[in-house]
């Protein structure tokens, strides 16, 4: 089978390379699925130099997440069978024709998603839901600012927000990006990621400010958005992608009644088991209905994944790049 392995920890991805690998075979509680779209996440560029917190032994096969059928079943998985259409993943290994998946880590596919689309959500969504549900409590009406809106988590979050029945303002770097945000999903307000949004924000919000700002941005971003949330306001803290970690004086918080609040999805779903899985079937269920829609910004062929890492990391990206394999 066709698969992208990690040899080595290089820079550039230099120790990433397609190669051909025999079908490996499900053990105890696993699955093998027949992969039809991968998605490409930033973990997955970062984790073949060794720069993710998660540093699998190598070699290695890269992807988080997947969507395909299932092709066999390991001893004493029952409600798994081949055929089923699926979607999950395993932290690596999706990025191949066949990955082994634990059972558990595996859910339907919802039927109104295509291959790629459905490759593209879970963990974007999922992150999302956590951010706005659990961490927020979101309510109809609300304004929630949301930087890096044309990522895949944020653009991810502004569909969201929107089908919760938020007021969403989206943030993004470049025309091009607005423009889509603009035409996929209709936020209420679309503007740019320059110095200085706090003013359109108070603006756009009758003064009063962001009742609710998603930032997995940091540095810069972060200081200005604590000048533009509202009182009894809720500050996510979801990434650090400028490359520094600020920091607020608590005085701030103290003044402005708001709240600076961390997110993470999967070890929320690890120390609340109940209530990731509730928070999963939350996301597939308006999956399956259409109350969300993920945008798959191109899907290429798994020998072209060089390309779908370099659109990720010249920033040009709105929402997923998925591969096939």
């Amino acid at each position: 089978m066709r698969a992208l392995q990690v040899s080595e920890l290089l820079p550039d991805h230099a120790g990433a390379a397609l190669v051909d690998l025999p079908v490996p075979q499900p053990g105890p509680g696993e699955v093998r699925v027949r992969v039809c779209a991968a998605s490409v996440n930033f973990p997955d560029l970062l984790m073949t130099g060794g720069g993710y917190q998660l540093k699998p032994d190598l070699p290695f096969v890269s992807g988080l997440e997947l969507s395909g059928e299932v092709d066999a079943v390991g001893e004493g998985v029952t409600h798994w069978a081949p055929g089923d259409a699926v979607v999950g993943g395993n932290r690596f290994g999706a990025m191949a024709e066949y990955s082994i998946v634990p059972a558990a880590s595996l859910r339907r596919k919802p039927e109104a998603l295509s291959w790629d689309e459905a490759a593209a959500y879970p963990v974007a969504y999922l992150t999302a839901y956590v951010a706005l549900v659990r961490c927020a409590r979101v309510e109809p009406g609300e304004w929630v600012l949301v930087h890096g809106a044309a990522g895949g988590v944020g653009l991810a979050t502004v569909d969201l927000a929107k089908a919760l029945g938020a007021r969403v303002i989206a943030v993004a770097s470049s025309e091009a990006k607005r423009d889509a945000i603009a035409r996929l999903y209709a936020p209420d307000a679309v503007i740019a990621a320059e110095p200085g949004f706090r003013d359109e924000v108070k603006a756009l919000t009758g003064g009063k400010g962001a009742d609710l700002i998603f930032d997995p941005v940091g540095g810069d971003v972060f200081d200005e958005s604590t000048r533009c949330i509202a009182f009894g306001g809720r500050l996510l803290v979801v990434g650090f992608t400028s490359g520094r970690i600020p920091e607020v004086s608590v005085n701030m918080p103290l003044i402005k009644g708001f709240s600076v609040v961390g997110v993470r999805a999967g070890e929320y779903g690890r120390r609340f088991p109940d209530r990731g899985a509730e928070n999963v079937a939350a996301t597939d269920a308006l999956a399956a209905a259409g109350g969300i829609r993920p945008h798959v910004h191109a899907a290429l062929d798994l020998a072209d994944w060089r390309e779908g890492f370099a659109m990720l990391e010249r920033r040009e990206v709105v929402g997923k790049v998925v591969l096939r394999p």
